[in-house]
């Protein structure tokens, strides 16, 4: 019980402090367990983290293995780079436990993916690269806590980014009225991004952040502030499965949810580069991609859009190397992806 409450309180403050820049370390700082345990000290109030003492040496047996393992890891020539970052006392089992939206577990509940029409099939030419940040179609990166909510966060990037498209308005939506309100999924426990729109189309709407502020965890659906819907959409496609190809030509055109095996322990401690390491298909985590590119080296990527602060990898994003030689993509990434569909060129 005492080790939830203190990853629930170092999450939490992650959700109101902003950015925690990360911590460098070198060879000398892992030559001994003094050393170690100084950097541990100095981990600890770079995040404002708090541990009783005989919870604190637990940790620490914990965090030697993370820097070792991230050291390692660099030192290995891989595309990308691993750091410390808030999660670096975690066991990977206990990190999963954190975020898992169990998108797989819901999938099977639901049954197969609706049959739907992919109007993006008719993009035949897609751009070589684009990045709907700097179209200004993504807002800034926010943190779903302790709480297996980012089915709702990867929802609302889908529905923000089609309402920016259509209207040139970008508004910040909520995703605790998602986690509150669906009750096809079960807020902090899980769900699909594919209820999640079938929710906002239904319902009239989504209301903003702002009126229905998220809070991380599981709360009662507040009839007074979902009355109050700011953005709709028509309804959702889904990108044929397992076919990075048609992905493309839907990111060309919007951003675009999906599903991904976020569980391994690289992926926990990513910084920055083009990831490529191992991973599943075992669809724990809903994320969103906001766009695709090549490296100088001609490595292509998509730029995927996380939700665990702006301390985690590049300020929030992870680069996901694309065009991987498995139909399903890198972290299953291609094997349950859809986005909303919106004609009018209004907010409502």
């Amino acid at each position: 019980m005492e080790c939830n409450k203190v990853f629930v309180l170092s999450i939490s403050l992650a959700l109101f402090i902003g950015v925690v820049n990360c911590i460098d370390f070198t060879e000398k700082d892992l030559a001994t367990d003094k050393s170690l345990w100084d950097l541990y000290e100095r981990w600890g109030s770079q995040h404002m983290v708090s541990r009783a003492p005989d919870e604190k040496k637990k940790r620490f047996n914990v965090f030697k293995y993370n820097v070792n393992h991230i050291n390692r890891v660099n030192q290995l020539g891989k595309p990308y780079k691993l750091k410390l970052n808030e999660f670096a006392d975690m066991t990977n089992h206990e990190f999963k436990a954190g975020f898992d939206s169990k998108i797989l577990h819901f999938r099977m509940l639901k049954g197969k993916r609706r049959q739907t029409p992919f109007t993006h099939a008719k993009t035949t030419d897609p751009p070589p690269s684009i990045d709907w940040r700097t179209n200004g179609a993504v807002n800034p990166i926010k943190n779903q806590g302790r709480c297996g909510s980012c089915w709702a966060f990867s929802t609302i990037v889908g529905v923000e980014g089609i309402n920016k498209i259509k209207t040139n308005q970008l508004v910040s939506l909520s995703e605790q009225e998602l986690v509150d309100c669906e009750t096809d999924c079960e807020g902090c426990n899980g769900g699909l991004m594919e209820n999640g729109y079938e929710f906002i189309k239904e319902t009239g709407g989504v209301t903003t952040e702002q009126i229905y502020p998220y809070f991380a965890r599981n709360g009662r659906c507040d009839i007074s502030k979902r009355n109050s819907p700011v953005v709709k959409i028509d309804g959702f496609e889904n990108v044929p499965a397992n076919d990075e190809s048609a992905m493309l030509r839907a990111v060309a055109n919007q951003p675009v949810s999906i599903a991904i095996d976020a569980g391994g322990l690289n992926f926990q401690f990513y910084s920055q580069g083009v990831f490529n390491g191992a991973c599943g298909t075992e669809l724990n985590h809903g994320v969103a991609i906001v766009g695709y590119g090549t490296t100088q080296d001609g490595t292509n990527y998509w730029i995927v859009r996380n939700s665990w602060g702006t301390g985690w990898g590049e300020q929030g994003y992870v680069r996901m190397q694309r065009g991987v030689n498995v139909p399903e993509g890198l972290c299953g990434l291609a094997m349950d992806a859809s986005y909303p569909i919106k004609a009018s060129s209004v907010n409502l």
